[in-house]
């Protein structure tokens, strides 16, 4: 499948860092000498700014158009976290507008954008987020007891919080902390690693994007964005800890690359119930290809933040490796929005957790997706998320609890469904409930023809 995305062009002339200022072991000269470098390279007409090999401890940084940051293999770029680097702004995370701490690296209203080579970023999100103990290993509770503030039970789990201003802010409530008081909490406010914003042609090539304090890499109300063979990384505890998010964005390429982290993988997102409805800005054209997911809760995932919709995606070639499900679709009473023309073939998955497949419309809870009533024979139309038009092709699953499983909220709310040639193993076949025109056609079993062609309507 071709879909037409242009890449960044850059003047043919490389920078070095250390020709700009001093690099050392302070991050906030570290910060001012990089800074300087892409501002002064940008106004110049741009180029490749490339940095030194070694340890870069570094306040967080802002690209403009035209620059090529090149990371070298040998190099590893650290945001620490300090307070005098990180305040909090109005933003948007999740798909609404929100409180969140500037970005380490920003990519924000620029053109021709790229992050190159072999080195690693990494965004100290050991020391932004908490943590349920239950998804730490012996090692990280050893660490974690030498930086936390609280460890604190909880009626879910026992959660770390990693300095006492998260943990008061946790107590006060997120959505309760107006921007005025936001700093007093400052490091509540965790923010994305890389945050593109209004952006066209940026390029991610070759980089390890690791350890963020949310999601990795976030690109929104963006176009013509390329990511090739990158590598995203968190530990399986890393609370909202996504590889990739891609919302509201046009012409996007997402290829030869490794995710492993503590969210959700490949996801692609439009935005959040009716707030997000009133600014037009579906995703769409966008091709996933020939990448390897391992632990994560999805390996690609739509939704759940899904209202502005999603459309013209083409998935192939990919492997999901012991992830929690498979191909998850998620979305909910509140959300609205369409997703649809959604194509996957060539998927192989191993060792799945739960469900190979899933579509869950009652993703949240109804009461806080919903904004006006708790009746819901008041629902408008508008707030009915619809999957539709989608197709599954020339995979193969082995093992995880069960093969298919679809929760609408009404027949029409999941429809259209196409899924062919398919070997699988799992403990559990179909789960379906409120759904309509949902092919399986020669879908095996252990090697034994379990569906030649049928439809089901549930």
């Amino acid at each position: 499948m071709e879909i037409k995305v242009e890449q960044p062009q850059f003047l043919d002339k490389n920078y070095n860092i250390l020709d700009f200022g001093e690099i050392n072991e302070n991050a906030e000269i570290n910060q001012k000498t990089i800074q300087y470098a892409i501002d002064t390279i940008s106004q110049m007409g741009g180029g490749h700014l490339v940095l030194n090999p070694g340890i870069i401890e570094c306040g967080p940084i802002e690209l403009k158009s035209n620059i090529d940051l090149v990371i070298p293999r040998n190099c590893y770029l650290k945001f620490v976290k300090d307070h005098k680097f990180y305040k909090p702004e109005m933003f948007n995370y999740e798909g609404k507008k929100a409180i969140r701490c500037n970005s380490p690296i920003k990519i924000w209203n620029c053109e021709n954008v790229a992050i190159t080579g072999d080195g690693i970023i990494d965004g100290c999100g050991f020391y932004w987020r908490p943590c349920k103990d239950w998804k730490i290993n012996v090692k990280e509770k050893e660490a974690r007891e030498k930086i936390s503030t609280f460890y604190v039970k909880t009626k879910e789990s026992m959660i770390w919080y990693p300095t006492e201003s998260s943990y008061l802010g946790s107590l006060k409530g997120i959505d309760n902390i107006t921007l005025e008081e936001s700093d007093q909490y400052w490091d509540l406010f965790r923010p994305v690693l890389i945050s593109i914003y209004k952006s066209n042609k940026v390029l991610l090539k070759d980089i390890t994007s690791s350890n963020s304090p949310a999601w990795n890499i976030h690109p929104l109300f963006s176009t013509n964005l390329t990511f090739d063979s990158i590598k995203v990384k968190n530990e399986y505890s890393a609370q909202n800890g996504d590889g990739i998010d891609i919302e509201s964005c046009k012409n996007v390429l997402v290829f030869n690359s490794v995710f492993e982290v503590g969210d959700d993988g490949i996801c692609i997102k439009s935005g959040k119930n009716r707030e997000a409805r009133l600014i037009k800005g579906p995703s769409e054209n966008i091709y996933i290809h020939d990448n390897l997911v391992y632990h994560a809760h999805g390996g690609i995932v739509i939704g759940s933040e899904m209202s502005r919709g999603v459309k013209n995606v083409f998935v192939s070639n990919n492997s999901f490796i012991g992830t929690d499900v498979g191909i998850r679709f998620k979305s909910a009473i509140g959300r609205g929005g369409v997703v649809e023309d959604i194509h996957l073939d060539n998927i192989y998955m191993s060792d799945i957790k739960e469900e190979a497949i899933i579509f869950d419309l009652g993703y949240s809870l109804y009461k806080m997706d919903h904004e006006n009533s708790d009746d819901v024979e008041a629902i408008d139309n508008d707030d009915i998320p619809y999957f539709q038009n989608i197709t599954m092709s020339n995979m193969v699953s082995n093992g995880s609890k069960v093969f298919l499983k679809i929760r609408g909220i009404n027949p029409l709310t999941v429809k259209n469904i196409h899924i062919e040639n398919v070997s699988f193993k799992s403990k559990e076949f179909l789960d379906l409930n409120n759904c309509s025109n949902v092919r399986l056609k020669n879908v095996y079993n252990n090697e034994d023809i379990l569906i030649e062609d049928n439809i089901y309507n549930k």
